[in-house]
This record gives C-alpha cells, structure tokens and sequence, in this order.
C-alpha cells in the first residue's frame, strides 16, 4: 500500500472502533435523556473521520459546476440519512464506501504496479570507458553511438548495442517474457533493458538512448492506456448521462409519491403523520442515490482493460492500447509473411544450377551485385561467397520492388532476382524442379544459372496455426512472394488453411484488401510480419502484429500489436488474452447494472434499505474489482 491508501485504512479502522459500540448503543442512547444534538456530534465523529475527503470533492465539485459524480451522489444520501435521523445508517454509508475505495484504489494500484515491473527496463546509469581505461557512471542519455560501455553482472544494460569483450547470459525476461537466459559473446547484438547476470560485458553501442529498445517500450506502454476502446469510451458516455438521470429520478422519488398520496389520499391510512409521509420517501430517495452509484461500472471496466494490457505485456505482448485489445478479441483471419514469421529467415545456400560459370565466380556476381542489400537472401549470397567483397567494384544499383537487383559489376551488367527480372532484362532461364527461393543471375544479357536458397521452418509453427484454430481463428493464410511449390510446401507443413505465392509487396497489400471483404459482421483481419518491407500491410489490416520486432523501429511504428520476440505461439496467446478481457468486461456491465437494476427497483418500493444499498454498492464494486485483476493472470492461456 502506498501512503495515501494506509492513511485511509487507518481513517477506516478508527472510525469503525469508535462507530460500531456507538450503533450498538444506539437503541439505548435514544431513551436517555440526552440532547438530540449531542446524539447527531457522537455520530459526526466517525462521519467526518472517514468522509471528510468525499464531502470536500463533491463542494468542490458544486462549485466548479461538476455536479453529478459519486461523490455528490454518497454526500446527498449520508447527509439525507442524518437528517431523517438515520445516524447509524448514514455514517455506515460512508465508511463502508470508503471501504469499497480502498480496495479499487489497491487494485489499480496493483496493476499499475504490473506495468511498472516491465518499467524496470529503465537504466538508471551507464558504465562510459574513458580514454584511459577508467569507468565514470554517466547519465545513458549522455553516451553518444560508438562509445564503450561496460556492464557489470546484475546490471541493466543501458542502450543497445554490440559485444566487444566478454561473454555473459542475459535476463531478457522484462523484453520477451521469456525466463529462459539468452546466452551472449563477442560480435552479437544486445539490447537495452536486459539484465547481464553472469559475466563482464563491453559493449560498443549503436544507438542513443532515445532510440534505444528500452526507450521505444516505455513510450508505446506509457500511451497505450490514452487509446480507449469502444467499451471504454461508452462507459465514459454513460456515466456523464447515467448520474444526473439518477439523481432526477430520486428527487422525483422524494417529491412526487406524497404529493400523490396527499393529493388523492390514497394509502394515507398507512402513514402516521404528513411528516411520517415525507420522511419515508426522502429516505427511499436516499437508499435510491447510494444504490446507483456508477463506481463498479466506471471503475471495472477501464480497471480490465489496463490489467489486461498489464498482462499481455508481462508475456512479452505489447499491445498499443485498449482499442486494439478489443479488436483483437474479434480476429477470425490471420494472414501472415513467410519469411521470419512462419520460418526462420536463416537463409542459406544449397545448390547452384545450369551455370556456364564456375560456382564460385557466379557466387562472386551475386554477392556483389547484392552487397548494399539488407535483406536476408542478400546477407546468405554474401555469407555463401565467404570472401572480402569490394564496393568500390560495384556501380549503377537498382533495387526493382519484387523483381531483384540490376547492378554494374566490374563494368558488367548483373541482373539477380526472380523469374520476372529475367523476363524484364531478356533472358531466357531455366525453371528449377528444386524446392525454396530460386535466385536467377544473367550476366550482361545472358542467362548465367540459378542460386537456390532454403529456409528453415520454426519449431513451433506447425503447433502455432493449431493453437490459432482452437482460439477460434477460422482462416490462416499465408502471403508470399516466393514460387507457388515453395508457398504450398510450407502451407501443407505447418496447417495453413490458405497461401497467396508469387506476390510483389503492392500485391500482399491487394491481397489483404480481399481477405478483408471477406470477412463478416465482426469478423476482424489480424496480418503478422517481422517488420521487414511489412509496413503497408501492418497498416491496412485491422491490426497489425509485428513479431520479433526487437531493435526493430518499423516494425513498432507501424504495428497495433508488438511480440517482442519470434514465437508465433503468442499469437494466439495475444488473442486468448485480448478474449479473456472482453469477457470479463461484458461481465462486469451485466453484474453491476443487473444488481443495480433490481435494486434500484427494490429501492423504489421501499423493500431495500439503506444497508441493503451499501451493501450492495460496496459488493459489487469488490466482485467487480476482483473479476477485472483476474486479467492480469495471463500466463497459463
């Protein structure tokens, strides 16, 4: 508990220990002879104790024009309740609504201390190498890229960068949610907000700390609770409109009924006097305003959103905000890259064919020509060759979107890529009958043979699309611009209902465009890349979900979903996650309105009291409470 929530609590337990022998009393205090007066101080006491917080808002409320809120609705019904010389009913009111406050205030604070464990990842300092070998702790905003950080067993690793000495097993557990340490030496990439656990680090770092993994976390957490979904937003809508409805209803539940009875004077007989007549309506009015108090629905429902944002982000699943939580909860079409999403992206050479050239000469073109290229088939041309390669040897490079590349090699003409580059320069190319990425090289016009390269499929893919269709997924389609044998091969491997093969990028965004008029009534379209040339896509789907997007800035600027790493079971974990949450939320609205419901209605009638209402206030808005944090239970999903 923080200090504001002990301070309340120890308000709560004084006001109890004097309030409760005082109710017990009460019977006998009333055939004293002791001043009426003096009986409503005895009561203040506790009443003040425990509410003088709650009767400050709602005066400050009134006079800032902000009138309808709980805390106008509970200062009406206490102060009512006194008056009609309800004491006990009324100091009872407040402190076990106070009571109820406590509680949803621990809860919040509960989940909002789920969320500030992943805030962890924030370094405090970094270890800056001096020129003569020395440390000095620096703020991680002051090191600049390129300088050697040092990293001692048990501290955070402040800003991303690469290993130059040392060898260690890093935590990356606040990163991905996995507790499995990664194992890291010399020449590997780490990144900020891992924990180093075993041995000493010094690392050249490749990024400022505003550009850092770490950085680009706690901003996409720290904005997702402004982004509100439907739900949420309806709630808001709700509540401006539902209070000031209520407290007209009861002042026309006090006024009304015994103007009717003195009126016609029907039922008269039942009343003992006029002032019996009012005082039993003004109190049914009072017990009416407690009992519609808005605070389980205002409270649980934002309250099951943040848990289960909370949640999902202790997996290693950061999602960009309530909106997208509900979205995701409604996905039924999950299409997906191939490369780095179903498979590995671990390209590697395994054939070359029907080349006039010696493998390693045509090799030597290829990496060449692909030596300024990022891409994973470039990096395998360039590992596959495994020798110095000199830019300066290469001029005029055209990188042509879903064809390949056209560069100038030593004065020559290289044209590298797929079957429609070919097309495009003239040259005639022999098909391949082997299965993977088929790279075609002509050399000034003339076809010159092929480079195959094959990938790897992921451990848990297969498992991934079972996982999706018992989380109720109905379609899983794969978008590819690999050959159709290569697409229906991986298709059949790991149980994807459908593939598109042979897609330029233009054509993944077509492609989803179709899969999106397909879909019905609530139906919602959910697209997972890795981040690479994915950004059109992730942008056109109802939600986007970037995988292994760590170090990866596209990918989080453009994806609704983040994975932080590459395991495509949490995709339907996220779903799972996001359904769980709208569940409990539709919960909430039916338990807290359908208990307020037929209490109000018990009120009207005069068969609930005010300690029913309490009651039931309190009770609700603790199940609710309760049932919103289970959001934060995610793991087992």
């Amino acid at each position: 508990m923080n200090k504001k929530q002990k301070t309340l609590l120890w308000r709560i337990i004084i006001a109890a220990i004097f309030f409760v022998p005082l109710y017990l009393i009460s019977e006998d205090i009333v055939h004293v002879e002791m001043p009426k007066w003096a009986i409503i101080l005895l009561f203040l006491i506790p009443y003040l104790l425990v509410g003088y917080d709650i009767l400050r808002k709602a005066f400050n409320g009134i006079r800032h024009g902000q009138v309808f809120d709980e805390n106008f609705l509970m200062t009406v019904a206490t102060i009512g309740a006194i008056v009609l010389g309800e004491y006990g009913e009324g100091v009872a009111v407040m402190l076990l609504y106070q009571v109820g406050e406590l509680f949803q205030s621990y809860a919040v604070g509960k989940s909002r201390r789920n969320i500030s464990e992943l805030m962890d990842i924030r370094p405090d300092y970094a270890n800056l190498e001096q020129p003569d070998g020395s440390t000095e702790q620096v703020d991680p905003d002051e090191v600049e890229i390129g300088s050697i950080i040092v990293v001692n067993p048990g501290e955070k690793i402040p800003l991303d960068g690469v290993v130059v000495e040392g060898a260690s097993a890093l935590n990356t557990s606040a990163l991905t949610g996995e507790s499995k340490p990664r194992e890291v030496g010399v020449d590997e990439d780490v990144l900020s907000g891992s924990i180093n656990m075993t041995g000493v680090l010094r690392i050249r770092t490749t990024t400022e700390f505003d550009e850092s993994t770490a950085s680009k976390i706690l901003d996409l957490v720290e904005n997702a609770a402004s982004r509100k979904s439907k739900s949420e937003n309806f709630i808001s809508k709700f509540a401006k409109y539902y209070t000031p409805i209520v407290c007209y209803c009861a002042l026309a539940l006090a006024i009304l009924p015994p103007l009717f009875v003195m009126l016609t004077h029907i039922g008269q007989d039942a009343y003992a006097s006029t002032g019996a007549l009012w005082s039993t309506w003004v109190l049914r009015a009072c017990t009416f305003l407690v009992i519609s108090c808005p605070c389980a629905v205002v409270i649980s429902i934002p309250l099951s959103f943040f848990a289960g944002l909370g949640g999902a982000s202790n997996q290693g699943v950061l999602i960009k905000g309530s909106n997208y939580l509900e979205t995701l909860s409604q996905v039924k079409v999950v299409a997906f890259d191939k490369t780095g999403t179903i498979t590995k992206g671990n390209f590697a050479v395994t054939a070359v064919h029907h080349s006039p050239l010696d493998d390693e000469t045509l090799l030597e073109y290829a990496a060449l020509a692909e030596c300024h290229s990022s891409h994973p088939i470039s990096r395998s041309l360039r590992e596959a060759y495994g020798k110095h390669i000199d830019p300066s040897r290469v001029s005029d490079v055209q990188e042509i979107s879903g064809h390949g590349v056209i560069a100038k090699v030593d004065g020559r003409s290289v044209a590298i890529g797929n079957e429609k580059l070919m097309a495009k320069v003239g040259a005639e190319y022999h098909p391949c009958s082997h299965v993977g990425t088929i790279i075609h090289v002509a050399l000034d016009g003339d076809y010159c043979g092929h480079i195959v390269i094959s990938d790897e499929l992921k451990e848990n893919s297969k498992e991934a699309m079972a996982a999706l269709k018992r989380a109720g997924v109905a379609k899983t389609v794969m978008l590819t611009g690999d050959a159709k044998s290569v697409a229906e091969k991986v298709a059949a491997e790991v149980g994807l209902t459908d593939y598109r093969a042979e897609l330029l990028p233009a054509d993944k965004v077509k492609c989803v465009e179709d899969l999106l008029a397909e879909c019905t009534g609530n139906d919602r379209l959910a697209f997972v890349g890795d981040g690479i040339n994915d950004a059109p896509v992730l942008s056109r789907a109802d939600i986007g979900i970037a995988m292994g997007a760590l170090g990866s800035d596209a990918a989080i600027e453009a994806a609704d979903v983040v994975l932080m790493d590459d395991d495509p079971l949490k995709i339907a974990k996220a779903i799972r996650i996001s359904r769980k949450c709208l569940g409990i939320v539709k919960q909430n609205i039916v338990l807290a309105l359908g208990v307020k419901l037929i209490c109000l209605v018990l009120a009207a009638v005069g068969i609930a009291n005010m300690w029913i209402a309490i009651i039931a206030d309190v009770g609700v808005m603790i199940l609710a409470v309760l049932n919103a944090i289970r959001c934060l239970f995610v793991k087992k999903l």
